[in-house]
């Protein structure tokens, strides 16, 4: 009798917890923190624009023991993309690619989506590639501090007064070529991220800060081949079924 006693109230109490606590988790109660994060991702990338004729698809695959990132380079003909050359190794974030619209500064990880092609940049005076091209001189620096008014901006060095910055001939190879990926410059969103890049790799099992590196002799057939008529854009990590309509 006592066990059924307990029983009975045990199914009364779960009783009113259903139907008290039930309509409060379908309300804003619970939904607010959702409702109200500012940080939410952007809608996907779904299509290419018309007037984007030239694209470096950057895509990656993972398996058990190594992770693939691959370089697609493509041009449209008509109403079809077709391959401009072989693709080819990439390296990317160290980790990895972050979902479109979650990229934040020091995260580590090359942000998805579609972005322009902008100027080009390196240690000579000038490089075989029909881009604007903008020389790296040893007091030109990228800013990557955040709070700096100049966030996100090729500036002089002895013009900021930015804490944070990256220079942009470094004492390495790995800048000797580049070019700006256009992400977050217009408008700069202050922690969104900064400084991503097209430069050259430190070797093929390497990882950036968050830009996509590849070869120096890829990245000199990417310039060379490269049209600003062709209204040039770079494709990071697209949507399966994007990626799928274009290497189709």
């Amino acid at each position: 009798m006592k066990t059924c006693h307990w029983f009975r109230i045990t199914i009364f109490f779960l009783a009113v917890i259903t139907i008290v606590f039930l309509p409060l988790m379908a309300s804003d109660c619970f939904s607010s923190a959702t409702a109200e994060q500012s940080d939410a991702p952007l809608p996907t990338v779904n299509s290419i624009p018309q007037d984007v004729n030239q694209i470096l698809l950057v895509t990656g695959n993972s398996f058990p023991f190594f992770k693939s990132r691959k370089v697609y380079v493509l041009e449209r003909t008509g109403s079809e993309w077709r391959r401009a050359m072989e693709p080819f190794d990439a390296s990317i974030g160290r980790n990895g690619f972050a979902p479109y619209g979650e990229k934040r500064e020091g995260d580590g990880r090359t942000p998805s989506g579609l972005y322009r092609l902008g100027t080009a940049f390196g240690y000579a005076e000038s490089a075989a590639t029909k881009m604007p091209y903008r020389q790296s001189l040893p007091d030109d620096v990228w800013i990557d501090d955040p709070n700096a008014p100049d966030y996100n901006r090729w500036v002089r060095q002895s013009q900021t007064r930015a804490l944070s910055f990256e220079k942009m001939k470094r004492a390495d190879h790995l800048y000797k070529y580049g070019m700006v990926i256009e992400y977050n410059t217009d408008p700069v969103i202050k922690g969104r991220g900064s400084a991503i890049f097209l430069h050259i790799w430190a070797g093929p099992k390497s990882t950036t800060a968050g830009c996509v590196a590849v070869s120096e002799e890829n990245l000199l057939r990417i310039l060379n081949w490269l049209d600003p008529a062709a209204k040039p854009a770079i494709l990071m990590n697209p949507e399966p079924a994007l990626k799928r309509k274009i290497l189709q």
